[in-house]
C-alpha cells in the first residue's frame, strides 16, 4: 500500500495534531502518524493529569481551610487518590476522544504506529496490528516529542518512578523524595505535600528552580518550606538500598540518607528521534539528540521539519503549537515570522504558580541593559485577600529611556494566586514591546488580581495610587 499526502506529521502530540489540524483548516490533505494516544506525552502521561493532581491537592487544602471562611466541614479531608486517578483518567479520555473527533472532522488520516522517515519523504509506519505501511508527503514534519531523562542506579521499577509512572499511582505515598528541583519536579512536590505526604527534593544546584528571577524564587522556596518540604540543594543523588518492605533509602550529597516509599525522578526530558530511522536523509542530529533545524524549524531535508520537544527550543506544547503554526504557513508560501523564543510565556503550576514572559532582572542586566525595576506583593491586593491567598508579588523590569524615566516592558514574572491565568497582558505587553506609559493606560477590572499587573506597572510612571 502506497498514498501521498501533502503533508506527513509523524507524532500526534501537542506540536503534531496542532500541525495537522492547523494544515487540514488551511485546506491541505494530510496524514498523521502515532504510535500510542493522540495527544502525546503532554496529554496522556505530563501536562494535563498533572494539573488534574494538582487540581485535587487545591481542592485539599480549600477544605482544609474552610473554617477560615466559616465553613465548617466537619473534620479533616482524607483523599481518595483512586478516585483522583479516576477522575484525571476520564479527562484525558475525553480529550484524547475529542482530539480523534476533530481528525475524522478534518479529513486528517491517522496511521496508529511507529513512523520512521526515509528517503524522498517517505514514511515506512509499523503498524500497531503488526502491518506496515509506506506513505508519503510533499512536506513531513517530525514531531515525535520526548521521553523522561534517566539516572545512574535509578532504573524505573518498585518505588523508582518518573513522571510517566508517578500519573499512575492510584495512592499517596506518605514518603517522598523528589530528584530534580526544576518545575516538573516542584510541582510534583507541592502536589504531594499538599496531599499529605512527607516530601524532599534533592537538587544538585545550589537553589531550586535554577533560572527563575531571584525574587520569583524567594517566594516559590518560601511557599515549600511553610508545606514541610525539606530542601536539599547542592547535593548530588548516589543511589539508593530496597529496604525489602516497598520502600527505599536514597543516597546523597556526603553520606546523607533519607527513606522514601516513592522516588520521582524528575531531572529533565530527552528528545525522542529513537524511532525516526533518518536513513538516505540528510536530517541531523546534535551531540544531546535534538534535530537540528533553522529559524524557520526546516531540516537539511528538503521539505522536512521538525518541531515540538524533538528540536533543542523551550519544552512547551504551547511552544510546540507555536511551531506547528510557522511550519504550516511557511510550507503554504506565507513568510510567517518566526518564533520568539526569548519572549514565550512560562509557567509552574506549584503552588503558588509561576509565570513570566521575557528576561528577569538580572538576565537583563548580564545583557547590558539599563533597566528601571517595579514589583508589589499581593499581599496588599483586595482579591488576593478575599480569596486567602497573600503569597507572592508581581514584578516588571523595563528599559530606562535617557531622561532617567521606565520605558519598554521587557519581562514581567509573577508568582501567587492564578498568575498562569493572568500572564496574557503582561506576555502581549512583552512581545507588542509596549512602553509603562502605555500599558498603565489599560483599566484593570476591581476588585481583581489582575490590578496588580496594572499597578505595578502605573508606579514604574513614577505615580501611583497603591504602595
Amino acid at each position: 500500500m502506497s498514498e501521498h499526502f501533502d503533508v506527513v506529521v509523524i507524532g500526534g502530540g501537542p506540536g503534531g495534531y496542532c500541525a495537522a489540524l492547523y494544515g487540514a483548516s488551511a485546506g491541505l490533505n494530510v496524514a498523521l502518524v502515532e504510535m500510542d494516544a493522540l495527544g502525546g506525552t503532554c496529554l496522556n502521561r505530563g501536562c494535563i493529569p498533572a494539573k488534574a493532581f494538582l487540581e485535587t491537592a487545591a481542592v485539599k487544602r480549600h477544605v482544609d481551610h474552610a473554617a477560615d471562611f466559616g465553613i465548617r466541614p466537619g473534620g479533616e479531608a482524607t483523599v481518595d487518590f483512586a478516585r483522583t486517578q479516576e477522575r484525571k483518567q476520564g479527562i484525558v479520555a475525553g480529550l484524547v476522544g475529542g482530539i480523534a473527533a476533530m481528525c475524522k472532522g478534518r479529513n486528517v488520516e491517522v496511521f496508529n504506529g511507529i513512523g520512521s522517515l526515509g528517503a524522498d519523504r517517505s514514511v515506512t509506519v509499523a503498524m500497531n496490528d503488526g502491518s506496515a505501511v509506506t506513505i508519503s508527503g510533499d512536506s513531513v514534519i517530525l514531531a515525535t516529542g520526548s521521553v523522561p531523562r534517566l539516572i545512574p542506579n535509578f532504573e524505573r521499577g518498585g518505588p523508582i518512578l518518573t513522571s510517566d509512572e508517578v500519573l499512575d499511582l492510584d495512592h499517596v505515598p506518605a514518603r517522598v523524595a523528589v530528584i530534580g528541583g526544576g518545575a516538573i519536579g516542584c510541582e510534583f512536590a507541592s502536589t504531594f505535600a499538599d496531599l499529605g505526604a512527607e516530601v524532599t527534593i534533592l537538587e544538585g544546584l545550589p537553589k531550586i528552580l535554577p533560572g527563575l528571577d531571584k525574587d520569583v524564587a524567594k517566594v516559590v522556596e518560601r511557599s515549600l518550606k511553610k508545606k514541610r518540604i525539606a530542601l536539599k540543594t547542592g547535593v548530588m543523588v548516589n543511589g539508593h538500598t530496597p529496604t525489602g518492605s516497598g520502600s527505599t533509602v536514597v543516597n546523597f550529597g556526603d553520606g546523607e540518607t533519607v527513606e522514601a516509599d516513592a522516588v520521582i525522578v524528575s531531572v529533565g526530558r530527552r528528545p525522542l528521534a529513537d524511532h525516526l530511522g533518518l536513513d538516505g536523509t540528510a536530517v541531523a542530529v546534535d551531540e544531546r539528540g535534538f534535530v537540528v533545524v533553522n529559524e524557520y524549524c526546516q531540516t537539511n531535508e528538503p521539505n522536512v521539519y521538525a518541531i515540538g520537544d524533538l528540536i533543542d527550543t523551550p519544552q512547551l506544547a504551547h511552544v510546540g503549537y507555536a511551531e506547528a503554526i510557522l511550519v504550516i504557513k511557511h510550507l503554504l508560501g506565507e513568510a510567517p515570522m518566526p518564533v520568539r523564543y526569548d519572549r514565550v510565556p512560562w509557567a509552574i503550576y506549584c503552588h503558588p504558580e509561576v509565570a513570566w514572559a521575557g528576561p528577569d532582572e538580572q538576565q537583563a542586566r548580564d545583557a547590558g541593559v539599563d533597566v528601571v525595576v517595579g514589583k508589589h506583593p499581593f499581599k496588599f491586593n483586595s482579591r488576593a485577600q478575599i480569596v486567602g491567598e497573600t503569597d507572592g508579588l508581581v514584578k516588571i523590569i523595563a528599559k530606562r529611556n535617557a531622561d532617567g524615566s521606565a520605558g519598554q516592558i521587557l519581562g514581567v514574572h509573577m508568582v501567587g494566586p492564578w498568575v498562569t491565568e493572568q500572564l496574557s497582558g503582561g506576555y502581549l505587553a512583552v512581545n507588542w514591546e509596549a512602553s509603562v506609559d502605555e500599558v498603565a493606560e489599560f483599566i484593570q477590572p476591581h476588585p481583581s488580581l489582575t490590578e496588580l499587573f496594572g499597578e505595578t506597572v502605573l508606579s514604574l510612571t513614577g505615580r501611583s495610587f497603591n504602595g
